[in-house]
């Protein structure tokens, strides 16, 4: 028996093949929070300094140190946040602008710094269109979720006319934006205002723009103090417009 028990072949084993033993387990993909995509867009960047104070301080430093303090802010709300750039590199237009359109469901703010203005204010800026498009395109609804873009007669999205769709969406985002920012910046208007912003007529999404005033300031450090304030203007503006949590866009 004991010999016929040593002849008798082995049943399969069930265990993996020594290569792969031992390998750590994989974790499952971690699921994206829902709600939109809030692109933040520092303004100029590489040989593009922007606008530039008395003390050598440039707006390029300056607005990407405002993007990552309103990044943080609004992760901890749970957003899912991108920014156009992370260091000192200049992204196109077309770049800045493709990254929001790029997203199903996004909100667009470009963040600058003016070279003149009354010191310690900021102002939220949506964009101001000539007269609407003689085309049924110009005039379609823009639904929750994804909104169809203006298409040209060749079915083609127009590029530099994609934000007419998100026009009125852009105006309350702005709007509630500039509430915000009038509580914690002295002296800014209480309405936001319309304005030929080069790099919203693209974003086919939600899109404004926010200006801090202003680069003059004879000490630096005064920029970096409205940081706190910019930011929580941000989050409450955004909470606000789109909560997390929401599965469609407020337009």
């Amino acid at each position: 028996m004991l010999l016929a028990q040593q002849n008798t072949p082995e049943p399969p084993s069930s265990q993996q093949p020594p290569m792969q033993q031992g390998l750590p387990a994989q974790p499952p993909p971690a699921a994206l929070p829902p709600g939109p995509v809030i692109v933040l867009d520092p303004a100029h960047g590489g040989t593009d300094p922007g606008a530039r104070g008395p003390s050598g301080t440039v707006e390029k430093d300056i607005v990407l140190q405002y993007a990552r303090t309103v990044r943080a802010g609004l992760e901890r709300q749970g957003y899912r946040v991108v920014m156009t750039r992370n260091d000192d590199s200049n992204p196109s237009h077309d770049d800045r602008t493709a990254i929001a359109d790029n997203h199903r469901d996004a909100i667009f703010i470009t963040l600058h710094v003016s070279s003149t203005g009354t010191i310690g204010t900021a102002r939220a800026y949506y964009c101001l269109l000539s007269s609407p498009l003689a085309s049924p395109a110009s005039s379609t609804v823009v639904t929750a979720g994804n909104p169809p873009p203006t298409l040209a007669p060749s079915g083609l999205t127009m590029w530099d006319d994609a934000q007419r769709p998100y026009h009125d969406a852009s105006h309350r985002l702005a709007d509630v934006l500039q509430g915000q920012l009038a509580q914690l910046f002295s002296g800014s208007p209480r309405a936001s205002t319309g304005a030929a912003v080069a790099g919203l007529r693209a974003v086919a999404a939600p899109a404004v723009a926010v200006e801090i005033s202003s680069i003059s300031v004879p000490d630096a450090t005064s920029l970096a103090a409205m940081t706190a304030p910019l930011a929580t203007s941000i989050v409450k503006t955004i909470v606000l417009f789109h909560p997390v949590n929401s599965v469609a866009a407020r337009q």
